[in-house]
């Protein structure tokens, strides 16, 4: 199963996604540290543009042809991305699960990115204007949704493992 985190920054995805991967010893993909060791190694210029992605959905496919589980983290914000992740979920035999994670409460995420700690080793943490300025389309299906002002990210891991993961 290829489940995929997508949504703004600061809205909770890598919180969830990251206690979602270990309470499933699922494979964790995220976009930022991908995208992170990408600039670290001088191959690219400062701006990765697809490489991250590119890279993610190989890695992911390759993890999904051994039978794993895999969770990747990432804004995921136009339709290019998220049909590759389709793509990638087709080739592999697996089923996907695309989960978009949203703030309704505009103060309560502009805190979480004022406040946000970084994690890895060089990566500028977003502002809350580039947040606002960010692209991001609407989707073609409605993904299943979770609201961070509503629901705690312990709730959200159980409802996504109620739903999603039971069966396995």
């Amino acid at each position: 199963m290829l489940i995929v985190f997508s949504g703004l920054p600061g809205t909770g995805k890598t919180t969830i996604a990251s206690n979602l991967a270990t309470k499933t010893s699922a494979v964790y993909l995220r976009i930022d540290t991908i995208e992170q060791a990408i600039r670290n190694s001088g191959a690219l210029a400062q701006d990765v543009g697809r490489s991250g992605y590119m890279v993610a959905n190989e890695l992911a496919l390759s993890n999904l042809r051994f039978g794993s589980t895999v969770i990747v983290d990432c804004v995921n914000p136009v339709i290019e991305s998220r049909r590759a992740w389709s793509e990638i979920a087709i080739r592999a035999g697996a089923p996907l699960v695309n989960i978009q994670v949203v703030c309704s409460d505009k103060h309560e995420h502009q805190r979480r990115v004022e406040t946000r700690k970084i994690d890895i080793p060089g990566l500028t943490p977003p502002t809350w204007q580039s947040v606002l300025n960010h692209e991001y389309e609407a989707w073609d299906n409605a993904p299943f949704n979770i609201d961070t002002a509503l629901t705690s990210p312990a709730e959200a891991v159980a409802m996504i493992t109620k739903r999603f993961l039971s069966e396995e």
